[in-house]
């Protein structure tokens, strides 16, 4: 009863009013950098409930610069000075309260990940899309990038098979104490996080 109405619900008037108060943040963060690199948005496809697909919206961090064959080039190299500082405080994840009012994303679930990643699943896996993907998690606040991706699908399952109104309000509560931990938030290794292989 929770996942299929309550927490929809609760969602939409949890990013709403979450828009309402961050609006200021969301306009200052739009016109700098709409000032500093001319690009606001970025915008890629991810994988959600049912296994399918939707556009997921984030503020712009890293530039498009690519070498001379083409290639982007590292991320180090492509990060903006406001990009750091977006990621390491999670405001670039805040164009993803759009997604919730669309329905494609909760504010708590397992992280939307690549289509290319699809085929890999093992069933077990698989079980991560029987939710909505949320813009935090059980990983985020358990360690992020710095877990291993095994570690991840665990947590994920974990989530899904315990999911409920007391254990979201968990995770929310530890992810506004975890964004302004930055021994937390930083112990990723580095920018991107490490393509998923399928190698277990």
């Amino acid at each position: 009863m929770y996942q299929n109405r309550i927490k929809i619900v609760l969602d939409k008037i949890g990013a709403l009013l979450a828009i309402l108060l961050l609006s200021p943040i969301f306009i200052l963060i739009t016109l700098l950098l709409l000032f500093l690199q001319k690009q606001v948005f970025f915008i890629q496809t991810r994988v959600g409930k049912n296994q399918k697909r939707f556009a997921i919206y984030k503020f712009q961090t890293m530039s498009e610069a690519r070498d001379a064959e083409g290639k982007l080039l590292p991320d180090n190299a492509r990060i903006s000075s406001i990009g750091k500082f977006l990621r390491a405080t999670s405001l670039d994840e805040l164009p993803q309260l759009l997604n919730v009012l669309k329905g494609n994303m909760s504010l708590v679930g397992p992280r939307p990940l690549l289509p290319e990643y699809v085929h890999l699943y093992s069933d077990y896996q698989n079980q991560r899309h029987q939710v909505l993907p949320g813009i935090t998690g059980y990983v985020q606040v358990k360690g992020r990038n710095a877990l291993t991706w095994e570690a991840r699908f665990d947590l994920d399952v974990y989530y899904v098979q315990h999911i409920s109104f007391l254990f979201d309000c968990k995770i929310l509560f530890l992810t506004f104490i975890t964004v302004f931990d930055f021994k937390k938030t930083h112990p990723q290794k580095g920018i991107s996080i490490e393509p998923f292989e399928g190698q277990w």
